[in-house]
């Protein structure tokens, strides 16, 4: 065995004998080193002639290959061992139970919505879905907004192909379910025996282009009607105080009725409320628009306006959500932001 034999089995057991990485580099010094083994018979080469020089540098360099490539060996099986240390130490039972549940919740859109929806059914009130994408003829035409009406520029939405359009309001449910009673009832009517009332709310999305702390590009609204032969003003009255009190839990809320004016009602009425103390205590605040469904409104729905009259409103649950729990952004409900909503939990 020559000279650069022994020094690569030396090289291999004193690097076997290294348990750490610190190790492993003292004893790589004493080989690959600047004043290493290796280093030291390059030097040596200087003294022989060219052919020496050739034959003896390519026998060093094999040599130095090797002790490298041995060296990188034992620097790998440190680093994996190194490595199942540390998974051992930190290993997990993936079958026990996580610590880091948590108890989901509702959106407190949608707690308002349930509360909506069982307050009115607690006055005989039924609800009706329908599509989000509705045609121009529902959201507005039926609803006696024709093309050229100017009330069409407070509904500006996102149109898709087709002619059909997200839908501003929960309105066309009304003319749906309607059109839908008077054909159930139809012999009924032709034979002038009348018509069950329609009575029905419509909660759902609805769309237009605003977007600000109070408006939202998609946001909720929930639709009332109420169609008999004689349905009053005063019905509504009483219907959407008593709503209104039993919502927010306090019977000494004021509400007052604002003209206004909707295409779709006449007379119309916007709807204000004012709480008796509390941060909004003396503030009249706007919570729902209203009014006698307007003659054409009720034909359009297939029905005699001379012998069916009703009311309707129309109202944001999330508006009524801020109010109920003082929430003073409305992007706040869209945000997703875990913190925010499970306070509502």
């Amino acid at each position: 065995m020559n000279e650069l034999d022994s020094l690569v089995q030396q090289a291999q057991a004193l690097f076997t004998q290294c348990g750490s990485a610190a190790e492993l580099e003292n004893a790589k010094a004493q080989f690959l080193g600047k004043s290493g083994r290796i280093s030291e018979l390059m030097k040596g080469l200087s003294q022989l002639d060219l052919e020496a020089k050739k034959t003896q540098g390519a026998v060093i360099n094999a040599a130095k290959q090797s002790i490298e490539h041995l060296l990188n060996a034992r620097r790998q099986a440190l680093a994996d061992a190194e490595l199942n240390r540390q998974l051992q130490a930190e290993k997990l039972d993936v079958s026990l139970p996580s610590g880091l549940r948590t108890q989901g919740g509702l959106h407190p859109v949608s707690l308002s919505l349930e509360r909506i929806e069982l307050i009115f059914a607690s006055m005989g009130f039924s609800v009706a879905q329908g599509p989000e994408i509705e045609t121009d003829w529902f959201n507005f035409t039926a609803l006696n907004t024709p093309q050229d009406h100017p009330a069409r520029s407070m509904h500006d939405t996102f149109y898709v192909e087709g002619g059909h359009l997200l839908r501003t309001h929960t309105s066309p449910m009304q003319i749906r379910h309607a059109m839908a009673h008077v054909q159930q009832h139809q012999q009924s009517i032709a034979a002038g025996k009348g018509m069950p009332e329609i009575r029905v709310i419509a909660p759902g999305r609805t769309y237009r282009v605003d977007s600000d702390a109070t408006h939202s590009p998609m946001f909720h609204q929930c639709e009332g009607l109420w169609i008999g032969e004689n349905i009053s003003f005063k019905d509504l009255k009483v219907v959407f105080t008593d709503f209104c009190k039993t919502f927010f839990e306090n019977e000494d809320l004021v509400l007052r009725f604002r003209p206004s004016f909707f295409p779709f009602t006449e007379p119309s009425a916007e709807i204000d409320i004012q709480f008796p103390s509390g941060p909004l205590a003396g503030r009249w605040l706007e919570v729902a628009g209203s009014g006698q469904v307007h003659p054409n409104v009720v034909r359009n729905m297939g029905l005699d306006p001379e012998h069916y009259i009703g009311f309707a409103f129309g109202m944001g649950p999330d508006r009524l959500t801020m109010l109920r729990y003082g929430v003073n952004d409305l992007r706040l409900f869209f945000d997703g932001d875990i913190r925010f909503l499970s306070q509502f939990r």
